[in-house]
Parts: C-alpha cells; structure tokens; sequence
C-alpha cells in the first residue's frame, strides 16, 4: 500500500476485481509503507469526493484523503459529477 487513502464501496460491480490506489492494490488491513506511488497514479484523492468507473459499475467515497489516484483494474477511475437539478418555473 502506497499511501493512506481510505474509501467506502458505495456500488461494486458483481464480479471480483482489482482496487488500486497510487498504482498499489489496496487493502482493507495494510499500513501505508515504503511502496512509491507510480508517476500515473500520482494525482491524489479529495475527501468527501465520489471516484467512478467509466461503465458507472464502482463507486468510491473517499473517506481519508492520500497521494494517490484510484483504479480499478489499472484503469483511474474519475471523479464523480453532481446531478443538476430540475428547474422550477
């Protein structure tokens, strides 16, 4: 684990995959070691931000900030856009 980055699954696909964060599988019991955060996965995570997918099948709320990016399957998820609202005449 690369860095201290800490998210809650908000919706997971069905199937089994890869959660990484600063290019490092992510773990539910790991301490932040001495891994590098690869040059890719290095943009970081906001608190209180929601991180998706492209297909809209994962979503991530970071709950602790870190250095590094998430990716699902080596793939950087992207921050996720608020709604807008209807209008009322």
């Amino acid at each position: 684990m690369a860095c201290a980055t800490e998210v809650m699954v908000v919706k997971a696909p069905a199937d089994a995959v890869s959660l990484q964060c600063g290019g490092h599988p992510m773990a539910s019991d790991a301490e932040p070691n001495s891994a590098e955060i690869a040059a890719d996965f290095s943009a970081g995570t906001l608190m209180g931000k929601r991180y998706v997918n492209a297909d809209g099948s994962l979503e991530l709320l970071c709950i602790k900030p870190g250095e590094g990016s998430l990716a699902l399957d080596s793939e950087a998820l992207t921050t996720k856009q608020a709604q807008a609202l209807p209008s009322s005449d």
